[in-house]
């Protein structure tokens, strides 16, 4: 393409995205469908308005590249060690599980054997970049359901090396086998020597960035210039890429095993912030390629079996994955949620059916038809999740529910609703104190969790004033409201105030405006979650700047003085955005003003003291020779 031609193109990609990404988010579909219509309409088999260039799609797969390093940067070999179950044990499972059930079904549609077991191990495979980029959005990619899949998709991307290896054995009877001829720059060389090429990079990679990488980027730290920091990070993620292209293996294992070198480096972090935009951007426009390379054509001519073998590649790995997610002892919820994740087909499976046409194990005409199944059932998956999330997730099913145990703490003390972060630590200082406590949680995965560990929490929503009274509140001597719901916990404390008067109700505020809204509520007492934390933060930063203790603790007793002096002056006025806001601004003043007053004195005082401590250290000066002379016949 010319200067003109690629300019047009790239306009045409991103006005694609920039339009139907938001109203795919407006729609509940998230931004992942968004990105797939886009390229499915402006493809050559819709609008046409973009070919199918090779640079285009090569350049969109860089995204899946650095996708891939990022993850490794995650993934310190500790975390491999706690992951091992659902790595090797559950991963390894459902790539077998699902491969055999696709081989059996493949049976009922006369396919030999062998290349019902190649399609079922080419398919089980699920897209990395959906599923991760889902569980990004819905904020669960570090809960059970983010690690699970996690697990499971790390093996899947290791697996593909021996899937290449493998996969040219299961030629159909009377179809000689073909290994294809190597990819990369050294295909014409003998196998031994190719294998030892493989090993021999990957540790190059290891090796380097282990010794090598850490002294360059202290050199290039020390420019401080931060475009040649994520120059070089992008530099090395490209350098492995190009030597893992090289020598034939996978460019995007080549990057996640970078990434793992480096995940125990001081950079690790830098290395993050700086290459994430370039993750978002790539990974859109490989989603969008991938929906342009839909042939709606073939769609067409065959829309009774592509959507059969859709539906029934969805069926087959949400069972297979239950399973083997329950065989391991996942929860049942989790089990389900992450099966739904990971039913769709991934970006290897276009690697693995081209290279399988070429081994002479499948046909071209079955191959472009698998490749279609799997584009539609990576553009399926966005609606098949968010259907499961409304239809089932958002249901608290009998069967679904954890079990349930009695409330047989005897006559409470204290009633905690919400038993996440902020709930678990007050818990524990009242169990310190031989209080009886009783926990309330409505998170199922949080309390399928917490019993793993021990706790004894009940589920239900704590806002229904029935169970409470059954939970004990009506003997009970305080109620602790540490849900994470906003607006639940408003009408938590009202009607458990009007319900049980006796009851002294504590509640955790967001922020100063949400504990305006619960103190409407007579004899409710707020605590805003992060203020104290935020406190004993800046207290601690004054005393690495150099501070002293006794400086540092007065500059935040006097900053929590003002700010309940400033809590209360404010409280008439909340709701009245105008006059809120402006006497926010002068009471700000105020406190800086008392609180600059306040240091000086304080630093003056220890100037002072300072300069005593040196005087008395000192102590009185030795009298010359003649006055001791003196003095000792005086005393004579």
């Amino acid at each position: 393409m010319n200067g003109y031609a690629s300019l047009v193109q790239a306009m045409v990609y991103l006005a694609a995205g920039v339009i139907s990404v938001p109203i795919a988010k407006r729609l509940g579909l998230g931004s992942v469908l968004g990105y797939l219509i886009a390229g499915l309409l402006i493809g050559p088999f819709a609008l046409n308005l973009v070919g199918a260039e090779a640079d285009v799609k090569t350049f969109a797969e860089f995204g899946v590249v650095i996708l891939l390093f990022l993850i490794g940067l995650e993934v310190r070999p500790a975390l491999l060690w706690r992951m091992r179950t659902a790595i090797f044990g559950v991963g390894t499972a459902q790539l077998l599980a699902t491969a055999v059930l696709v081989g059996a079904g493949s049976l009922a549609f006369g396919l030999d054997w062998r290349l019902g077991f190649a399609t079922g191990l080419i398919l089980a495979l699920s897209s990395t970049a959906i599923v991760l980029q889902s569980l990004e959005e819905k904020g669960v990619r570090q809960g059970p359901v983010g690690e699970a899949s996690f697990g499971v998709l790390l093996f899947q991307d290791l697996a593909v090396i021996p899937l290449f290896a493998l996969l040219p054995l299961l030629a159909p009877v009377g179809v000689a086998a073909v290994q294809p001829q190597a990819s990369g720059a050294l295909g014409g060389l003998p196998a031994w020597a190719r294998v030892a090429a493989e090993f021999a990079s990957v540790a190059l990679v290891v090796g380097g960035g282990r010794y090598l990488t850490r002294p360059l980027f202290r050199f290039i730290a020390a420019a401080r210039l931060r475009e040649i920091f994520t120059g070089a990070a992008l530099l090395i993620v490209v350098a492995v890429a190009a030597l893992m292209e090289l020598v034939g293996l996978s460019p995007a294992l080549g990057a996640f095993l970078a990434g793992v070198v480096l995940a125990d480096s001081e950079f690790r972090q830098e290395l993050e912030t700086d290459i994430e935009p370039f993750r978002g951007l790539l990974l859109g426009l490989f989603f969008i390629t991938v929906g342009a390379e839909l042939d709606l054509g073939l769609v067409r001519q065959h829309p009774l079996e592509i959507a059969v073998a859709v539906v029934g590649l969805i069926v087959v790995k949400t069972f297979a994955m239950y399973i083997c997610g329950r065989l391991f002892r996942s929860p049942p919820r989790v089990a389900l949620t992450t099966a739904v994740g990971l039913a769709q087909g991934g970006e290897f499976a276009f690697v693995l059916l081209g290279f399988v046409v070429g081994a002479h194990v499948m046909d071209g005409q079955l191959a472009r038809l698998l490749t279609a199944v799997v584009a539609v059932s990576m553009a399926a998956t966005p609606i098949v999740t968010a259907a499961y999330d409304r239809l089932i997730l958002s249901r608290d099913e009998e069967g679904e529910t954890p079990e349930e145990i009695p409330f047989d703490e005897g006559d409470p003390d204290v009633i905690v609703a919400g038993f996440g972060r902020f709930g678990q630590i007050a818990t524990r200082l009242l169990l310190a104190n031989n209080f009886k406590v009783v926990l309330l949680e409505n998170s199922i995965e949080q309390i399928e969790i917490l019993r793993r560990f021990g706790w004894r929490v009940h589920y239900g929503d704590a806002s229904r004033i029935d169970l409470l009274r059954t939970a004990g509140a009506e003997k009970a001597k305080l109620l602790l409201v540490a849900i994470d719901d906003r607006d639940k916990a408003i009408e938590m404390v009202e009607q458990a105030r009007a319900a049980f008067p006796h009851l002294a109700i504590f509640a955790r505020a967001f922020d100063r405006r949400h504990a305006y809204e619960l103190i409407k509520t007579p004899g409710v007492e707020v605590e805003r979650e992060t203020f104290e934390s935020a406190l004993n933060y800046g207290r601690r930063a004054l005393l690495k700047l150099g501070l002293s203790e006794r400086r540092a603790s007065r500059a935040a007793s006097l900053f929590r003085e003002q700010d309940a002096a400033i809590w209360k002056e404010l409280a008439p006025l909340a709701g009245e955005e105008d006059r809120y806001v402006m006497a926010s601004r002068d009471s700000r003043e105020t406190t800086e003003k008392v609180l600059m007053a306040e240091m000086a004195r304080i630093a003056a005082e220890e100037a002072e003291e300072d300069a005593r401590a040196k005087k008395v250290a000192k102590g009185p000066r030795e009298p010359a020779a003649g006055a001791r002379v003196e003095r000792s016949k005086e005393r004579v």
